[in-house]
Order: C-alpha cells, then structure tokens, then sequence
C-alpha cells in the first residue's frame, strides 16, 4: 500500500498539520487501521476506498482511536488525489461516520464543506479555570468543548494542564479569542483521544465558523491556529454547513512493509 504524509493548512512544509494518508481497495480489519496509525504517531491517519458511485469512503484514527471527523486529514487525502492520484473531476464526495462530505479545489485552496456544529453555550465547567490558567469569558459544547478568553495573548500563552483536561467529557477542548490581525485564533488540546495538543484543527473551525461568524456578523473568516507549528484557516459560514478552505503540500511518499 502506498503511504503519503502531508502538511495541511499551510503552503510550505514543516508547518500546518501533518496527517498520514493511506489509499485502500478494499478494508483490513478494524485492528490493523489502529496499528498503522499507532505507528505513524500522527494525530491522524485517513483511510480511504473508491465506491462504485465514484465517491470515496474515508475514515480517520488518532494514535489511540477513531474519530468521526478530521479536517486536515480530509483535505490531505483530497490533496492526495487531487495531485499524486489525478483525480480529474472538480469535487471529492467523502462518505464518512460524519454524513457526505465534499472538498472541491478553487484556485490555490481545498475548499472542504462540512456540517456546521455550533456550540450551545454551558456553565462554566468546573475544571476548566484550574486547567487553563484564567475564568473564561464563554464556554460552549458540541462535540468539543469551545472556551472564549480575553485576548489572542492569552491563547497564544496559554501552559494548559493536559492531565485536568483529559478528565473532561468533551472529545477535546478549543480556546478562542478575537485575532489581532485575524478574525479569530485558536489552540486545540485534545489529550482523551492521544492528541495532546493538535497543530491545526479543521474539524475544531465547524465549531468556531458559527459562532464567529454571529458574533462578528460577518459569513467570511481567517482563523489561525496558535500552535508552535501554526496554520491559516478560511471559514465561510453556510448556516447549516461550513466552508473551510486551506492549502496543503506533500512532505512524504512511501510504501507500507505490511
């Protein structure tokens, strides 16, 4: 099997995310996609195998788990097929645990359409001000948990305790504030699936689009992710669905020994 590792949301590698994607024809079993992505040691690795109707189905596993979204994995596996699989057609239809998923290719971006998640706004949880350092101006919930703070500082600053942290509920734990130069950044910690902080986090956007786009009043964002590795998002709010948009570029082309 072919094995390709790509730097998604960024233009040059050694940045953005990097996600492990591996092309199927057909499914092993469910222990070997977990061994694979145990091996590669990324946050996520994307599985893929071509339907009949000539869409792909897609699955995605951290180290330590499946998960039922991923967004830089999804737009590594259309930069895989659009660039090194010469997939001719404009769109990739991903069938997915998530629904139908479509990534179109729009001058020098990924364009990936995704449900919209918007968070429902919660009580302040109680661990939360002990794990992040500072009471948080916000606290919403829908899939993870989404945690507004003062100011990009902040996030930017921000020494969570990963160990409080994993003891939540949520899947992981997003922390926003209003950009400097950007509409809004972010960080991502997700220490419950093996991921103990995530580079750039487009499934995290399906959540922070909605809620910044009604918060600033405006349906077209760019985000940027404050991890040490750093990534740029564009987010077009759809209502119901999400648009984010990235570039990606391949670090890696290989084969697996199995």
């Amino acid at each position: 099997m072919d094995i390709f590792q790509v730097d998604a949301f960024t233009q040059h590698i050694f940045s953005g995310n990097p996600a492990a994607v591996v092309p199927m024809n057909e499914w092993p079993s469910e222990d070997i996609l977990q061994m694979i992505a145990s091996e590669n040691n990324l946050s996520e690795t994307a599985f893929y195998v071509p339907q009949k109707d000539g869409s792909f189905r897609i699955r995605w596993f951290t180290p330590t788990t499946e998960v039922d979204l991923c967004g830089h994995a999804t737009l590594a596996t259309a930069h895989v097929l659009f660039s090194h699989k010469k997939f001719g057609e404009k769109t990739i239809r991903f069938q997915s645990n998530s629904g139908e998923l479509t990534v179109e290719k729009r001058d020098d971006l990924y364009w990936m359409n995704f449900p919209a998640q918007p968070p429902d706004q919660i009580p302040v949880p109680k661990l939360i001000p002990d794990a992040i350092g500072t009471i948080p101006i916000y606290t919403g919930m829908n899939v993870d948990l989404m945690v507004l703070v003062s100011d990009e500082e902040t996030v930017a600053g921000m020494k969570p305790d990963l160990q409080l942290l994993e003891r939540m509920e949520a899947r992981g734990v997003i922390i926003t504030a209003r950009g400097n130069n950007e509409d809004f950044v972010s960080r991502f910690f997700a220490p419950k699936v093996g991921v103990p902080e995530d580079p750039v986090t487009g499934s995290a956007h399906t959540v922070l689009t909605p809620f910044w786009a009604k918060k600033l009043g405006k349906d077209q964002l760019t985000a940027r992710q404050l991890s040490k590795r750093g990534g740029v998002i564009h987010c077009k709010n759809l209502n119901e669905r999400v648009e984010i948009g990235g570039s990606a570029v391949t670090y890696m082309t290989g084969t697996l020994g199995i």
